[in-house]
């Protein structure tokens, strides 16, 4: 059924033959191209991890500045409303002085012009009296 001759001893060193010539033409060479490609993957994730870091990193000092400044715009809007209401407060307080100063000069120039019209309306009334009285003598 299988004859042994010299051809299996050929087929052997053939085959033999034939793999080393493929693994130095094709294995050797392919081996190399996956292991730099595994490479280069392996590098780009490292550098995107680092990337990745530093954006991350970044990103959280701005976030931190923009806390900061909104803390700020806060403090300075809170100043600046009570800044607002103290000065809209000391502007009410003058206005009501203000108001209170000129009640009390028209008060007193009304009590002023009440005696002076009383003084006036007395002496017509001691006048006109004597007219009344004048005319009542005459006339009796």
């Amino acid at each position: 059924m299988f004859d042994f001759d010299a051809t299996l001893p050929l087929m052997a060193v053939q085959f033999i033959l034939l793999m080393v010539v493929l693994n130095a033409i094709l294995f050797k060479p392919l081996t190399k191209v996956i292991e730099d490609r595994s490479t280069l993957i392996s590098n780009s994730q490292t550098g995107a991890k680092e990337g990745l870091e530093q954006v991350n990193a970044i990103t959280q000092q701005y976030e931190k500045a923009l806390i900061d400044s909104r803390r700020q715009y806060q403090s300075i809007i809170a100043k600046a409303q009570a800044e607002a209401q103290k000065t809209a407060s000391e502007q009410i307080a003058a206005a009501q002085a203000e108001a209170v100063a000129a009640r009390e000069t028209a008060t007193r120039e009304l009590a002023a012009q009440k005696v002076s019209a009383m003084a006036e309306l007395e002496k017509q009334v001691d006048s006109l009296s004597q007219e009344i009285v004048n005319k009542l003598l005459v006339g009796v």
